[in-house]
């Protein structure tokens, strides 16, 4: 990456390393289709790279609140969700790519909009886990899915649930990623130059975590990923 590049880019991830550190989602949410317009080789390794490094410092700072219950069930979804994500990768062109990251990002905008308060049983674990890995793997953008389930619980609970799941979700990702040729040193290396402004992003929400509303954080998170999904799906149809 140019330095103007990787300047730009890592702003982009450090307000979404702020935004999932306060409310527990929303690093890919906003960042995937912004970095995707940006350059598209940014996403979905670079930024899965990213997230794994999100995901274990929040779970290491809320470790004890984490249901491992359902992050289990939700992982025996991911397990086959990723093989879809890794088929999906594999199969579109750049245009068609650019469409399904839009398009990724404004379906995840609508379930974290709509008013269906599903709970977090194994049966829409599991269900969640397999959308999550799909999307997760393709895009890098499966947070929402499981969020989902888990906005009625405690603040805590659902940021160290979530951490420990997008833990071993990321992983497995890549690793599944890598086992079929679709990671390369320079695409591993570009998320590795992006973890300080990512670290800096998580370091800022610490201290803000009590001060700020996530309800009143996550409208506008939620346009600026609408808007952005919908330039993103333009641009591309229109290449």
């Amino acid at each position: 990456m140019s330095w103007g590049l990787l300047a730009v880019a890592g702003v982009v991830v450090a307000a979404g390393g702020l935004l999932q550190g306060l409310i527990g989602f929303g690093l890919a949410l906003v960042a995937v289709p912004l970095l995707a317009l940006l350059d598209p080789a940014l996403v979905p390794v670079p930024v899965l790279v990213i997230a794994s490094a999100h995901a274990m410092m929040s779970l290491a700072r809320e470790f004890t609140h984490v249901d491992w219950r359902g992050v289990g069930w939700a992982m025996l979804g991911r397990l086959p969700g990723t093989i879809v994500g890794i088929w999906i990768v594999d199969s579109l062109d750049p245009k068609s790519f650019g469409v399904v990251v839009g398009a990724a990002v404004l379906v995840c905008v609508l379930l974290s909009l709509i008013s269906w308060r599903p709970q977090p049983t194994p049966g829409s674990l599991v269900t969640a886990g397999v959308a999550s890995g799909s999307f997760g793997t393709a895009t890098s953008i499966g947070g929402p899915m499981v969020a989902l389930l888990y906005q009625n619980q405690a603040g805590p609970q659902v940021r160290a649930t979530l951490a420990a799941f997008f833990t071993l979700g990321s992983v497995t990702s890549i690793i599944g990623l890598t086992s079929t040729g679709n990671v390369t040193v320079h695409q591993l290396w570009s998320g590795v130059l992006l973890i300080p402004f990512l670290v800096a992003g998580f370091l800022l929400s610490g201290p803000l975590r009590k001060r700020f509303d996530a309800k009143g954080i996550r409208t506008p998170t939620l346009i600026v990923s609408g808007v952005s999904a919908v330039v993103l799906i333009v641009r591309s149809a229109l290449l």
